[in-house]
């Protein structure tokens, strides 16, 4: 190994403050590299850590960034402010390494202040997100442009999955040799199926019925929208569990609540959870499912299915990015096709997806020895391929090379 003795993440999302998944991909991955070497995380938020390997330091938001402006502008604006505060503090670290939009420019800044260089990792990319306008308005276009502006002089780049290499490569005007493929990873200790049934009985999930489970936040991304379409179609005899909030914008919120009482009216068994859970009760719950259902219309790997597959538990996934690189069909699972209007992230034919959708759903979730199969597949897969030390060796050896 190079002479390495410390790098710095940059990142939006850190405990306590995990909302997706890049939030769970820093967490875990700062703490695998911690065991290879020191490690400082710079955050949003107001944490404060100071560990003998790995370091914690928050960035509190800055009111200044609300005032006199369009609401919907001050998430661009704030990321870039808290970017500059990140990359201005004294860095004795050889490597700043960067999570998301919201703090790519901090990297850029902070490679031409200290003189070090800086990795990006890509968990999604802007120009695939277009309905984030419903969301920033155009500040929507200052953090598409940060995150181009940072990855056209990065150092390196990080792509989740072969898939978004390739939209990188397509997008932005980076050399295919700075663009490696890092897969996420998943806890396989603390990811396990787990035997107690507290946690359905305390969020109103019948333990002695079969349900299908979906994990995620209200976006348009996660396609939770298309599910719900699809309940009408999915067998009765099956509870749909839905650990679901956060939404992106109100239309969003509001066409998901519409939705879902349209549903309720002739369709029992129905759990909505809005509430972000504690992670031994999101275990408790994939550990039980019948199947995992992941309907997102964009998704550059889906750290969800691992969760899911690491618990044992079969899953029924949109063919998109990433996730075709990490569920494998017929044998962890079962993916559903998905063709897409050109230029758009909306189905050419909505209603066909939602039908497709619950026909997967139903074939998986009403036959317990194909549950079992595609469970116990998928716990083999996480095994082999995805664990978090080999990923953070992996990450070490790049940071070495750009060091060297």
């Amino acid at each position: 190994m190079p002479d390495l003795k410390k790098i710095a993440l940059f990142t939006n999302e850190y405990p306590p403050n995990v909302y997706g998944g890049a939030g769970v991909h820093v967490e875990y991955l700062s703490k695998a590299l911690a065991k290879l070497v020191d490690v400082e995380v710079r955050c949003f938020g107001s944490q404060q850590a100071d560990g003998e390997r790995l370091s914690v330091r928050g960035y509190p938001l800055w009111d200044e960034v609300k005032r006199n402006t369009d609401p919907r502008y001050s998430g661009a604006v704030d990321a870039f402010a808290r970017s500059l505060l990140m990359a201005k503090d004294n860095l004795d670290a050889q490597i700043v390494h960067c999570h998301t939009w919201y703090t790519d420019m901090g990297g850029l800044l902070a490679s031409k202040l200290w003189g070090v260089p800086y990795v990006l990792t890509i968990h999604s990319l802007e120009p695939l997100r277009p309905w984030k306008v419903e969301q920033l308005g155009n500040g929507y276009h200052l953090s598409s442009w940060m995150e181009r502006t940072a990855m056209e002089q990065a150092d390196a780049i990080i792509a989740v999955s072969k898939e978004t290499r390739e939209d990188v490569l397509r997008l932005f005007d980076v050399s295919p040799e700075k663009v490696h493929v890092i897969y996420n990873g998943i806890d396989l200790a603390e990811y396990r199926k787990a035997t107690a049934t507290d946690a359905l009985t305390r969020y109103g999930v019948d333990p002695s019925r079969p349900y299908v489970l979906f994990v995620g936040r209200i976006t348009r991304q996660k396609g939770i929208i298309h599910l719900v379409n699809a309940i009408p179609q999915i067998d009765p005899s099956l509870q749909v569990v839905l650990c679901a909030g956060a939404p992106d914008t109100p239309e969003i919120a509001h066409e998901m609540q519409e939705g879902l009482a349209a549903v309720v009216k002739d369709r029992p068994g129905v759990i909505w959870i809005q509430e972000m859970l504690a992670r031994p009760d999101v275990i408790q719950i994939y550990s039980h499912a019948a199947a995992f259902i992941c309907p997102s219309v964009y998704e550059p790997f889906g750290i969800i299915n691992l969760e899911a597959m690491a618990c044992e538990t079969a899953v029924v996934a949109s063919a998109v990015g990433g996730i075709k690189e990490v569920v494998v069909p017929e044998e962890t699972g079962l993916l559903v096709d998905l063709k897409l209007r050109e230029g758009t992230f909306e189905p050419v034919d909505p209603a066909a997806f939602s039908a497709d959708l619950a026909a997967a759903i139903n074939r998986v979730a009403l036959d317990p020895a194909l549950q079992a199969r595609f469970g116990a597949a998928g716990r083999r897969r996480v095994e082999e391929h995805f664990s978090w030390d080999a990923i953070a060796e992996r990450t070490v050896e790049l940071y070495g090379s750009l060091v060297r």
